[in-house]
């Protein structure tokens, strides 16, 4: 059974002590980021090596949206950011949802072929022109717009094999803070927040398979920042939204998580408040202590919940790039681009 944490790696190979990490039976797997690339064979070479460490398999994942979250670069479509797709949807509503399905093939399409299992994405936000952190990064101001985009994205990620992960629960738009630098506070009332919520509400109603909470506190709620908060897990999204899916926190080196103490004390937080998964990056010897520190009854449900984060149907990265579909869609995405 997979465990709660995730951990980061330091380079472009796996070294021992990281392996031993991984064995840990509390590690759920690896976040990769662009120190851990150099090309799609250095790639597909790691995630082979860290598939071997244990059963069931470690879980693969990567923050891999588009524009300017896009981990890996050479060898890899430019994948436009979700923005450029909003504006397409205001002209040609329809053309941009068989073009946000193509995004979505894609992205998971390369991913899948080097043994990426996931990515953090879509992101789910509204665009209200508040955070830049945000930014381009979200579709589209308007929640139906949002909604529908990520929908198709998610469709076609799921052709691909791959699993969603819908980003910042309950939304992240309306705040200016950076959550990696420090900690956002938004004092809406939560008539305002239910707009942001709107499309973690429609993809959760079509089965969407994971949610990344905020490092955000919604004051006027709870005192605590939503990865850290039963109320907004326990309460909201598993009890009033019925999300049978996995929630797993953003990063807990981010200084916005830094409100719940200690690394170990974050996760241990996080995990209370029903997280089923805890990110901690940047920091090896922190998450060697989170491993080491945590002390937890075995969850089949929640073992499950991750596990369904596996990719599925393997694809061969040759077959892949003979595919006219392949083709066809990193035209599409260079023309996104130039739109964008």
């Amino acid at each position: 059974m997979l465990g709660p944490v995730m951990i980061d790696l330091q380079g472009t190979t796996l070294e021992d002590e990281e392996r031993e990490r991984i064995a840990h039976p509390h590690c759920a797997g690896v976040i990769l980021f662009a120190r851990n690339f150099e090309h799609r064979e250095q790639l597909l070479e790691l995630t082979r090596r860290i598939a071997e460490v244990k059963r069931p398999k470690p879980l693969v994942a990567v923050d891999h949206e588009g524009g300017r979250v896009q981990r890996f670069r050479e060898g890899f479509t430019r994948i436009p950011p979700m923005r450029a797709l909003g504006r397409r949807y205001e002209r040609e509503p329809e053309a941009a949802l068989n073009e946000a399905r193509e995004m979505g093939w894609l992205l998971a399409a390369e991913l899948r072929a080097v043994g990426v299992d996931f990515s953090f994405t879509p992101v789910l936000d509204l665009d209200r022109g508040v955070s830049g952190v945000i930014g381009d990064r979200a579709f589209h101001r308007d929640p139906e717009v949002v909604a529908r985009l990520a929908s198709a994205l998610r469709h076609g990620m799921g052709e691909a094999g791959m699993s969603a992960v819908g980003k910042h629960f309950p939304g992240h738009g309306a705040v200016a803070a950076d959550s990696h630098h420090e900690l956002p506070v938004d004092g809406r009332p939560l008539a305002a927040i239910e707009e942001d919520m709107r499309p973690f509400v429609h993809l959760i109603r079509n089965g969407l398979e994971g949610i990344m909470p905020a490092h955000v506190v919604y004051r006027r709620l709870d005192t605590l920042p939503a990865g850290f908060s039963p109320y907004w897990i326990r309460a909201v999204l598993r009890g009033r939204l019925g999300f049978q899916g996995a929630v797993i926190s953003d990063d807990l080196s981010m200084t916005g998580a830094a409100v719940a103490g200690t690394p170990l004390e974050r996760a241990k937080a996080a995990l209370g408040a029903g997280c089923d998964m805890v990110l901690v990056c940047n920091e090896p010897e922190a998450a060697g202590r989170v491993l080491h520190g945590l002390r937890l009854e075995p969850d089949p449900a929640r073992g499950l919940r991750l596990a369904h984060l596996h990719g599925h149907h393997p694809i061969d990265v040759n077959r892949l790039l003979r595919d006219p579909r392949h083709a066809r869609a990193a035209a599409l995405a260079e023309r996104l681009w130039a739109r964008a």
